[in-house]
């Protein structure tokens, strides 16, 4: 696992969706979040700019969710259903990238993983981001 901006390669689940993607931070920028979409998708994001994410095969069968007030747009495929990626809200001209989707990098890779408070999303709240605290992951040995 490295921290630097190369390029990594990702797929959904059944591989239809095939992307590559330059990562902002790298996988420094990984993070939860607490609002009710992302609540029930449990999936841990890396960032990525707009223009940072270059579909390689399967724009087809990519499908967009939209909810709330609408500016976010979350994609997956429509064969496995996998999320891939979406359009973040507070600042579209980000993109969040399902790190389960990367090729060599698993969710449990990363002990700690910041959560963002997005029940009380900044959009909404007219304040700026606010954590709400840390996922840990402690394996067995």
């Amino acid at each position: 696992m490295t921290s630097d901006t190369k390029k990594r390669f990702g797929q959904c689940h059944c591989g239809a969706v095939r992307f590559q993607v330059a990562l902002n931070d790298g996988l420094s920028s990984i993070r939860r979040c607490t609002c009710s979409y992302c609540l029930m998708r449990g999936a841990v994001v890396a960032m990525a700019e707009m223009g940072g994410i270059e579909l390689l095969q399967g724009e087809e069968v990519l499908t967009s969710y939209h909810f709330h007030t609408g500016p976010a747009q979350h994609f997956f495929c429509s064969r496995c259903g996998i999320y891939t990626h979406h359009q973040r809200r507070s600042d579209q001209q980000l993109y969040a990238v399902n790190v389960a989707c990367l090729n060599g990098v698993s969710p449990f890779d990363f002990p700690e993983v910041p959560v963002m408070d997005g029940i009380n999303h900044t959009s909404d709240a007219g304040k700026p981001p606010r954590r709400a605290g840390t996922l840990l992951f402690i394996p067995f040995n």
